[in-house]
């Protein structure tokens, strides 16, 4: 029997999902198909996908291709009109065993995709977390309850739900007896976890019930937070505790008042900045990545400044950049655009900086001994995120102390 063949663009929870699906298809004994699980992120994630599917088929010109993902949630008529797609999944459909039953999808219809803000429940127990030999990825929550002006996600995700921290403590323990040395939570919108469960217990207290309770775990890290969102709790663990990992990524997205109030954000950039410094005073080693919108409608020379200004106020590091992009239906869709080139140009020169703000960060580490996870056997990652080159192999997901000798293309040269 031919092994379907599984394409992920987009989130790590994407990712995790994929790993879930192949397993459901495995067991459900599905063939000749080609899955592409889509992202709704930007405009032009769905435009690569579009692409992508197109030379699927040209490469499996016998196979049911089958189309799912965030993207094929929010606009399945785009997915549809492709002469190449067989199928339109949802992504509550494709997160159920009976989906991918080989009798259902010869019978379904072509478009199965129900009203995602119906679910209610994590896909987590699916499969013990998404491994990738070196970690293992655990999805502790989905969807989103915020609605910030330019985001989709909400739509293809559904409403917040948190997986009980019983069953993610119980995953863990498993992951870590097989072998794991590093666990990432990971979820759309991460701070949000355990706002609908009984007493709706923060974050922190998963994180500190997962310290206390598999004291064997040599690693934790977590995926993005919203740093507004962080419970006392989390502060107190992620500043104290020497087995989470002292890498936040956070959700800030733009560095100016006036565009984040726009965005609909949760926070000033006032906020972000005290956050950064109030960890970084507990814990020097800490180093932030955030995600930055670039080009945001209304966004002026000045505003975009204080965007800049942002990366260098809270000491970011890892810069995950987008020039904005316009989901139809989205209030900032309907907002003053900036024109395209304009927030190309941004994007890049924030880009830019953020590869200098990493340049910097990388020689600085020159002659310190990291605790690196390795991912191959010759590239790992350290404690802070950082990639890491060996001079010999390493067992793969092994943690072991690296002396760095030198940095080089974005990544640190172990001795």
């Amino acid at each position: 029997m031919t092994v379907p063949v599984f394409e992920t663009f987009g989130c790590r929870l994407n990712a995790y999902e994929t790993e879930a699906m192949k397993t459901l298809a495995a067991q459900a004994g599905l063939g000749n198909a080609v899955v592409v699980n889509t992202c709704a992120v930007t405009a032009e994630a769905v435009r690569q996908a579009r692409q992508r599917i197109r030379r699927l088929r040209r490469e499996h010109p016998g196979a049911t291709l089958i189309v799912t993902g965030c993207a094929a949630q929010t606009e399945p008529e785009t997915f549809a009109a492709m002469p190449e797609v067989d199928l339109v999944l949802g992504n509550l459909e494709k997160m159920r065993p009976e989906t991918w039953a080989p009798d259902f999808i010869g019978a379904a219809e072509r478009v199965l995709v129900d009203d995602v803000m119906s679910a209610r429940e994590t896909a987590g127990h699916l499969i013990d977390g998404f491994g990738t030999r070196s970690r293992a990825y655990v999805q502790i929550q989905n969807g989103c309850d915020h609605r910030c002006t330019f985001c989709v996600i909400p739509f293809g995700r559904g409403v917040s739900r948190s997986a009980p921290a019983g069953e993610v403590v119980g995953q863990i323990r498993r992951l870590v007896a097989a072998g794991y040395n590093e666990i990432v939570l990971t979820g759309v919108d991460l701070t949000s976890w355990g706002a609908d469960l009984p007493g709706a217990p923060p974050l922190g207290d998963l994180v500190q019930r997962i310290l206390t309770l598999v004291p064997e775990l040599p690693r934790l890290r977590l995926s993005s937070i919203d740093s507004v969102e962080a419970d006392p709790a989390l502060v107190e663990a992620i500043a104290g505790e020497a087995r989470v990992m002292p890498h936040l990524h956070l959700s800030l997205q733009a560095g100016d008042d006036m565009i984040l109030k726009r965005m609909k954000r949760r926070h000033l950039r006032d906020d972000a900045i005290r956050f950064c410094e109030t960890i970084r005073a507990r814990r020097p080693d800490m180093v932030f990545g955030a995600d930055l919108i670039a080009g945001f409608p209304t966004e002026t020379e000045a505003m975009f400044a204080n965007s800049l200004r942002l990366v260098e106020e809270c000491g970011l590091t890892w810069l995950h950049v987008f020039p904005y992009s316009a989901r139809k239906g989205t209030p900032a869709a309907r907002m003053p655009q900036v024109p395209k080139p304009e927030r190309v140009e941004r994007a890049a020169r924030l880009r830019a900086l953020g590869e200098a703000r990493a340049a910097s960060y990388l020689a600085s580490r020159i002659g310190a001994t990291e605790q690196a996870l390795a991912e191959t056997p010759r590239i790992g990652r350290t404690e802070g995120f950082a990639e890491i080159v060996f001079p010999q192999d390493r067992e793969v997901g092994a943690v072991a102390p690296a002396r760095v000798a030198g940095a080089a293309e974005g990544r640190l040269l172990a001795a």
